[in-house]
C-alpha cells in the first residue's frame, strides 16, 4: 500500500522512480541549463556577492613609489580592483548550492533550497516507507549531474567575458543591472533572452496550503 501511495505521487508530480537496476537518476531525463540560464545564474550570484562585500567603507593603497616621495593612490575597496578579484574568486563554487527543481518546467529550477519533491521523498523515508531512487539515500542531496554542469558553465563565462564583468564594473554599475549588461547586451546578444524575466511564482494550491495552516495556527493560538 505504501508502494502504491508513492507511485502515484510520482506521478502527480511527473517524476519516474527507477529501480537500482536502472543506474543513477542524474542519467535519467537530465536537462543541462542552457546559455541563458547558466547565465542569469552567475550574473544572481555575482551580484549577491558584490552586495555582501559592498558594505566595506576601508580604504587601500596601491602603487609603488621610490623613497615614499610620490604617495600612493587611495583607492575606496568597494570601488577597487581587490573587490572584483575577491568577487570572481570562486562565485561559481555557489552553484553547488542550488538543487534542480524538477517540479518546475523552467529556469527557476534552478534554485537554492531542497526541491519540494526531495521534501516529500525524504519525509516518506522519515515515516519508514522505502523509495528507490536508484542511488544510495546519502547522495540524494549531493550535486547532480545538471549542478556540477552549470558550475563548468559559469566558469566558462567569467573565462570568456571577464573584459565585460570588468568594463562593467568600473564603469557601468551605476547605468545597468549586471544581468542586463553581461546577458543581454553581450553573452545573450540578438538571443532569446526569456529566462531572464521568469520568476518564481506562487502556485495557487501552495497558497492556500499556507492561508489554511496561518489560519490552525490562530485557531492553537486561540484556544491556548
Amino acid at each position: 500500500m505504501q508502494r502504491l501511495a508513492l507511485l502515484l505521487f510520482c506521478v502527480l508530480l511527473g517524476i519516474t522512480i527507477h529501480p537500482i537496476q536502472a543506474g543513477p537518476e542524474e542519467n535519467e531525463g537530465v536537462k543541462y541549463a542552457d546559455r541563458c540560464e547558466a547565465c542569469k545564474v552567475l550574473a544572481t550570484e555575482l551580484q549577491a556577492r558584490l552586495s555582501e562585500t559592498g558594505r566595506s567603507h576601508d580604504v587601500i593603497e596601491t602603487g609603488y613609489s621610490v623613497n615614499d616621495v610620490k604617495p600612493k593612490k587611495r583607492t575606496e575597496y568597494r570601488r577597487s580592483e581587490l573587490r572584483l578579484i575577491d568577487t570572481l574568486e570562486n562565485v561559481c563554487e555557489r552553484i553547488l548550492e542550488y538543487n534542480i527543481h524538477k517540479e518546475r518546467k523552467d529556469s527557476t529550477r534552478f534554485a537554492k533550497g531542497m526541491s519540494q519533491t526531495f521534501q516529500t521523498l525524504h519525509g516518506l523515508v522519515d515515516k519508514g516507507v522505502k523509495v528507490d531512487l536508484g542511488i544510495p539515500y546519502e547522495l540524494w542531496d549531493k550535486p547532480s549531474a545538471e549542478i556540477t554542469q552549470m558550475k563548468t558553465q559559469c566558469e566558462s563565462l567569467i573565462e570568456g567575458y571577464e573584459d565585460v564583468i570588468e568594463k562593467w564594473y568600473f564603469e557601468k554599475q551605476d547605468e545597468k543591472p549586471l544581468i542586463e549588461y553581461l546577458c543581454v547586451d553581450n553573452v545573450l546578444k540578438n538571443k532569446n533572452t526569456q529566462c531572464l524575466n521568469e520568476t518564481l511564482e506562487e502556485k495557487k494550491e501552495e497558497k492556500e496550503a499556507k492561508k489554511k495552516s496561518n489560519k490552525k495556527k490562530k485557531q492553537d493560538k486561540e484556544e491556548l
